[in-house]
């Protein structure tokens, strides 16, 4: 069985796309930093280098029903 000329090509050509694309995944992936000017109530990521979000830090739903749960009481 012989393998053509165009099939290797085909192959070589995939394997350099794929590699790419694991590439660029990779450095795109959103990365936390540190915002000093928001302070510690936010939470920050940057995405490949360029886009920075930023948005409050949520609060644990285990810490919301705990203050909830513990009402002063009456009398």
């Amino acid at each position: 069985m012989t393998i053509s000329r165009l099939t290797l090509k085909a192959l070589a050509l995939t394997l350099v796309v794929a590699a790419l694309v694991g590439a660029t995944l990779l450095f795109a992936r959103p990365q936390p930093i540190e915002s000093a000017v928001l302070g510690a109530d936010w939470e920050c990521t940057r995405t490949a280098f360029v886009v920075t979000t930023c948005a409050p830090r949520a609060i644990p739903a285990v810490e919301t029903s705990r203050k909830e749960a513990i009402r002063p009481t009456r009398g």
